[in-house]
């Protein structure tokens, strides 16, 4: 791995990030963790961030949509900052709900940037918006700038057909680009994203990994059946198909219910889908009728390890448009949970590399393909442990947090 180290421990660090807990999928969890994580080794952490909201796309209760507010959490400093959600997120009203938490949290950078010093101003991305205060607020506070990119938003936009206008991509493909020159230090989360930073024009000595980990002591394969599977009516007969995460349009599902359909003469096979997102209530509906799918709610924290033991085969599907604009997050929980994963990933993708070696690969949007890798899966109780002990041993080798952080932080 070509790690790219801080050079020495931060003493303060600024953290922008839209995304944070009590957030408890992509983003927010690793940011909220690693925030986290600094504190508890005495670095003084402030986060700018926006009110929970995602993976529903709702502002939680609790909080609001259009106000600041400044909490603590285990140590760490928080301000909240106003931000636009749309109910039903499509290419403008993303684009604009992006830039609206870019706008309210822009004062907030550059002051907490001048009054605590920080040594790095750390930014994630997305939303890229966010980049030009960052690099601001690094300058006006003597810090170095870092840029993390855990999702290529321009590219997904464009490539996923958001986006379509030639003259726009190429204007906002410069800009990324002159942005992304400007950082100290770029990060991202896996090999090929870093092989596409270099493809930006960001210089192989500012550009580093850092890829999402996984709480190895609190996601680990349990020794008797998951307390779920008695709760939601599934005997220790059935093979439990999980997808577990957001249900967005970037990830594809409706290739699960076309997998589910081929298999509907499976009685012991079950696929459930277990979060929230964008795309839910179309795919429930698509689902109508299928007596093999049920539709699960998003899972609190203290349950994830019993809900991804659930599952006796993870399903992992991504349009092939996707491929290697974004690893997903939830890989890592996936296997250090100890079981086997079936992804649909194109060859030679980091996807497709990593699960070669502790499940199926499959191509994308392939529903035959699919349907025969979890039959197979189902059908061999000896393979499912094979693959998931090799899951295992790969998420402790190179996932673990402690592990992950104290490469990169340097302790």
């Amino acid at each position: 791995m070509s790690d790219v180290r801080a050079p020495g421990f931060p003493r303060r660090l600024l953290l922008v990030s839209i995304n944070y807990l009590p957030e408890m999928t992509g983003i927010g969890k690793y940011s909220g963790e690693m925030a986290e994580w600094l504190a508890s080794r005495g670095v003084e952490v402030e986060v700018v961030t926006a009110p929970p909201y995602y993976p529903a796309w709702k502002v939680s209760p609790e909080y609001g949509s259009y106000l600041y507010r400044r909490e603590t959490i285990n140590g760490v400093g928080i301000t909240r900052c106003p931000l636009w959600v749309p109910a039903r997120p499509s290419g403008l009203k993303r684009i604009l709900h992006l830039a609206s938490f870019a706008l309210s949290a822009f004062p907030v950078i550059v002051w907490k940037a001048v009054r605590m010093r920080p040594d790095i101003v750390f930014v994630v991305e997305p939303p890229l918006f966010c980049a030009p205060s960052a690099l601001l607020a690094a300058g006006l506070g003597g810090a170095q700038s870092w840029l993390h990119v855990q999702d290529f938003e321009v590219d997904a936009a464009f490539d996923l057909g958001v986006l379509k206008a030639r003259w726009l991509r190429k204007l906002v493909l410069k800009t990324e680009s002159w942005l992304m020159r400007r950082f100290a230090r770029v990060t991202t989360i896996s090999e090929r994203m870093l092989e596409r930073l270099s493809q930006k024009g960001v210089e192989p000595e500012r550009v580093g990994l850092l890829p999402n980990w996984v709480e190895l002591e609190r996601i680990y394969p349990l020794q008797e059946p998951s307390s779920l599977r008695a709760e939601w009516g599934m005997t220790e007969s059935d093979t439990v198909v999980l997808y577990s995460g957001n249900m967005g349009e970037k990830q594809g599902l409706e290739i699960l219910l076309e997998t589910a359909r081929r298999l509907e003469d499976r009685s012991d096979i079950r696929f459930v889908l277990c979060g929230d997102g964008s795309a839910r209530a179309r795919l429930e509906v698509l689902a109508g009728g299928m007596r093999n799918v049920e539709f699960k709610p998003l899972q609190p924290l203290d349950r994830l390890n019993d809900l991804l033991n659930l599952a006796d085969i993870h399903v992992l599907p991504q349009r092939g448009d996707a491929a290697d604009l974004v690893l997903p997050s939830k890989l890592t929980n996936m296997l250090a949970s100890a079981r086997p994963v079936v992804a649909t990933a194109a060859p030679g993708t980091q996807v497709a590399e990593i699960v070669e070696a502790c499940g199926i690969v499959v191509p994308p949007e392939d529903a035959d393909a699919l349907a025969r890798a979890v039959a197979q899966l189902s059908d061999s109780a000896a393979k499912r442990s094979e693959f998931g002990a090799a899951a295992r041993r790969l998420a402790e080798t190179d996932w673990g947090k402690d592990n992950v952080l104290s490469r990169v932080f340097g302790r």
